[in-house]
């Protein structure tokens, strides 16, 4: 991953920019030597409100990334649209992060089983470093370090 060859990403939407979905950009643009290209596009602009049309465009906007994002909090807004999101992401065989809801615990989604490769918490390093994993099977050697006086 380099500037000329950042990891192509699709944040999953209901063609609207929800809290989740801006955070994640802030996460992504916030991490250091993270290249990254969104491939969606939250507006409806000339494809219409037609079931078909939206699923037409979503599926153009996901067959370019090369992992997916999947927020939680689409579930409870429109869940028939995150599933097909997501079936339409395994099927093309892309990888897919699972973020669950924002600042609080949330009960596992039995309609997502098997839809999902990896779950993080919304921490900037974790998102970070799965997209990396998850796009091109980069491991990043990453370690904390902590600093203590001994008295």
């Amino acid at each position: 991953m380099s500037q000329r060859d950042p990891i192509r990403v699709f944040v999953t939407h209901a063609f609207e920019e929800s809290d989740d979905y801006v955070r994640v950009f802030e996460y992504l643009e916030s991490a250091r030597n993270f290249y990254y290209r969104n491939c969606g596009n939250v507006t409806l602009t000339d494809i219409g409100r037609s079931q078909d049309a939206v699923r037409e465009e979503l599926r153009r906007q996901i067959s370019t990334a090369e992992v997916v994002i999947a927020l939680s909090s689409l579930y409870s807004q429109q869940p028939d649209l995150l599933v097909f999101e997501l079936n339409y992401a395994k099927a093309s065989d892309k990888p897919v992060v699972f973020l669950p809801l924002f600042g609080r615990e949330q009960p596992k989604l039995k309609a997502l089983d098997g839809l999902t490769d990896e779950t993080v918490s919304w921490d900037e390093r974790g998102l970070v470093d799965a997209v990396k994993r998850q796009a091109r099977h980069e491991e990043t050697t990453r370690w904390d370090t902590i600093e203590f006086k001994l008295d």
